[in-house]
């Protein structure tokens, strides 16, 4: 494939299947649908991790979760690995950043020359309290305020401006102004655009929130009147932590917000897209969208992320540009790990020969047959999760392992909802058998758990215990501060 100029676009935690391309029958998405339609959509790509930072690390360096021991959001990339970025510098690519990276700090050495208004974990630190879980058995972390955790998420929603629409705002206008400035300059290069929308605070300017009639939205899947008991597990994120208390009518207006800041979102790289038309870019510049991680949008009662189920684990994931079929829809699975190869392909790159990396390139995907049964494995160790969980995609089975407690496998196909949990059926017991096979040969889970837990801490006690951790908070916002907002948490 010949090298080509690379716009690489993030949003963070945008469902999967809210994208006019990918059928939601509400959702107002036109210029990623005209992004999908002259490129190829992939319909079954995972977040390495449903949660920000360690998500974005394992983007960074094509490798998982318990390679970089990136394990929640207080535990970031600092450039120590090598990114994707690292091979584009040697090989003399430009490659720069506008946005949201969640990285420890600007000054570790990430792979980017430049990095314009970046998002980081707040003060290099983030938030540890959430990296308190079981470690510290007589501790017992307070509940979050009204309004705060999880709960707030649903309960704040509502139409309007915040730190978070107006910080997309500037990074769009700083992304048309690069490429602007990239068509006078004779060089090659890959600019990495990071927005922070749709994740909450669920404030939706109001022309977006307009497009979304609350009395016109659904009730979430397997809501409170639904029957539905969630696993074991997934207890401890129900109740005060996930907006399960809500109304349904709050339920609805958290989905026209969410909903509202997918097409705000979608407006903004609508925005850039037509820059890079404008300057004439386009016809040299392949093209990648995605999303850190999905969003649960008031599904088993949850918003937010933390799980292995579809609308959090799954992510949009489009490519476009020279030598990427137009208009098709990719069955292969694929995750974010494949985004090493990806971007060092398109650059031109080489890429490390030596097996460690686990990822493929999603151009090189979108161009053979559909592959099914390729494995994707994902994995959990943060937000007082009671253990790891991970997640293996084979073919139309899913298997979500959780460390002490039993496993769930979900046949998508006959059951895309994941409303019947399949692990103790006898006739999938090969299927269980054959998925949890696939999963040691990724990793030992049982170890895996004990070293992040082992980790979380040994950075809790660093910081004074999970006495002193909790104590040092001074505000129930949980998300981290665009560049300029006032003083939060994490």
């Amino acid at each position: 494939m010949d090298p080509k100029n690379l716009l690489v676009i993030m949003s963070d935690e945008h469902n999967s299947q809210m994208l006019g391309c990918a059928g939601h029958p509400l959702v107002k998405t036109p210029n990623l649908d005209r992004l999908a339609a002259r490129g190829t959509r992939f319909d079954s790509a995972y977040t390495p991790c449903p949660i920000c930072v360690p998500a974005r690390a394992s983007f960074a360096t094509g490798r998982y979760v318990h390679d970089n021991e990136c394990w929640d959001n207080a535990i970031a990339y600092d450039g120590r690995i090598e990114s994707w970025g690292h091979r584009l510098q040697a090989s003399g690519v430009r490659v720069e950043s506008i946005g949201k990276l969640h990285y420890r700090a600007e000054e570790d050495p990430t792979g980017f020359d430049k990095q314009f208004i970046p998002m980081h974990i707040k003060d290099g630190v983030g938030m540890v309290h959430l990296s308190v879980r079981r470690q510290f058995p007589e501790f017992v972390p307070p509940p979050f305020q009204k309004g705060g955790g999880a709960a707030g998420i649903v309960l704040n929603a509502g139409p309007g401006e915040s730190a978070y629409s107006g910080y997309d705002r500037q990074i769009a206008d700083l992304a048309c102004d690069w490429l602007r400035d990239a068509a006078a300059r004779d060089e090659p290069w890959t600019l990495f655009v990071s927005f922070v929308t749709p994740h909450y605070p669920l404030t939706a300017p109001d022309e977006f929130f307009d497009l979304y009639p609350v009395n016109d939205m659904p009730v979430p899947k397997l809501g409170a009147d639904s029957g539905f008991e969630a696993h074991p597990w997934l207890e401890r994120f129900l109740g005060e932590n996930a907006g399960s208390d809500a109304t349904p009518e709050q339920h609805r207006r958290a989905f026209a917000a969410y909903l509202g800041l997918c097409s705000f979102m979608d407006a903004q790289i609508g925005r850039v897209l037509d820059a890079l038309d404008e300057h004439g870019l386009t016809p040299g510049a392949r093209i990648i969208y995605t999303s850190d991680h999905g969003e649960n949008a008031g599904a088993r009662g949850l918003w937010g992320k933390s799980n292995h189920y579809e609308e959090a684990c799954g992510v949009p994931l489009i490519v476009a540009g020279p030598n990427v079929p137009e208009g098709r829809v990719c069955k292969t699975p694929t995750s974010l790990v494949d985004a090493f190869p990806s971007i060092v392909q398109c650059a031109g790159a080489d890429c490390p020969d030596d097996g460690v990396l686990p990822g493929r390139s999603w151009f090189t995907l979108a161009n053979q047959p559909d592959d099914p049964d390729r494995v994707v494995f994902s994995e959990y160790h943060a937000a007082r999760s009671p253990s790891a969980a991970y997640m293996i995609r084979k073919g139309r089975y899913k298997y979500i392992h959780y460390v002490g407690f039993e496993p769930e496998l979900f046949d998508l196909e006959a059951d895309p909802e994941e409303s019947t949990n399949l692990a103790k059926d006898p006739d999938h017991a090969d299927i269980l058998a054959d998925c949890d096979v696939c999963l040691r040969n990724i990793v030992d889970p049982d170890a895996v758990d004990r070293q992040a837990n082992e980790a979380q801490k040994a950075l809790v006690l660093s910081r004074g215990g999970p006495d002193a951790v909790y104590a040092n908070l001074v505000t129930t916002k949980h998300y981290t501060p665009a560049p300029g907002e006032a003083e939060t948490t994490d």
